[in-house]
Order: C-alpha cells, then sequence, then structure tokens
C-alpha cells in the first residue's frame, strides 16, 4: 500500500484541533474566571487568563485548515504546557480511574501539536508556501 504522510497529516490535525476547539468554545461560553483565578494564584497578570483563546480556539482552527501550522502548532503546545504548569500539577504522577495516566490526555495534545511545529501541515493545507506553514 502507498503511504499518503499528508493525508496522514490533515485526519491527526484534525483529530486534535476539533477537540482542543471545543474546550475553547465552552470559555468562550462560561468565561475564564477559573483561569484568571490560577493566574492571580500564581503570581501572574490575571488578563494572561485570556491569552487561552489562542491556543483553543485560534490556534486549533489554524491547525484544522492548515495556515501556518508550525506557528499554531507552539502555541498550541505552549497552550497544554500552561494548563499542566498551571492545573495539573497535582495529577503529575496520578493514574485516571481507568488506570491511564491522568495526564495522557493533554500531553498527547502537547506532543501531537509539538510534532506539528517541526513537520509543518503537509500538502491538503490553506498555506504551503512560508516557513511557519
Amino acid at each position: 500500500m502507498k503511504k499518503n504522510i499528508d493525508l496522514g497529516m490533515l485526519i491527526s490535525r484534525i483529530a486534535i484541533g476539533f477537540p482542543m476547539s471545543v474546550y475553547g468554545i465552552n470559555k468562550l461560553i462560561h468565561g475564564v474566571g477559573f483561569i484568571e483565578n490560577m493566574m492571580t494564584m500564581h503570581g501572574l497578570p490575571s488578563f494572561f487568563a485570556y491569552g487561552v483563546f489562542a491556543g483553543e480556539i485560534i490556534a486549533p482552527v489554524m491547525l484544522i485548515i492548515g495556515f501556518r501550522t508550525r506557528f499554531a502548532g507552539l502555541i498550541f503546545a505552549a497552550n497544554c504546557f500552561t494548563a499542566t504548569i498551571l492545573a495539573q500539577t497535582g495529577n503529575l504522577f496520578k493514574l485516571n480511574d481507568f488506570g491511564g495516566w491522568a495526564l495522557e490526555l493533554l500531553v498527547i495534545y502537547m506532543l501531537i501539536s509539538l510534532s506539528f511545529f517541526f513537520t509543518g501541515a503537509g500538502k491538503y493545507a490553506v498555506s504551503t508556501n512560508n516557513k511557519w506553514d
């Protein structure tokens, strides 16, 4: 069977971009108050909480459509890393109710989005000629 890496990249972009955008839409509807509280608890300005929209709405949409995919992957990975540091450090060595790592989904999102930083989008993308594609 012939390899189709570009199609695999498209499927991967959709597979992490769409579910993460659902988190972002939820924050649009319900607000980012709990993130603002976490920011102030860690001594950071509360307005940094609005950066979550870049990581959970803008970057996932950019990944899905294949626009500046390397840049979007970097933003997405930074968002996941920030969520891990701010809200999930207590789960670093914990298992979930099913025996899996409590952070597995967040880490999968982070690592796959980081892989887009190194690989780009492939040929099935809105933009393919920029160094950030």
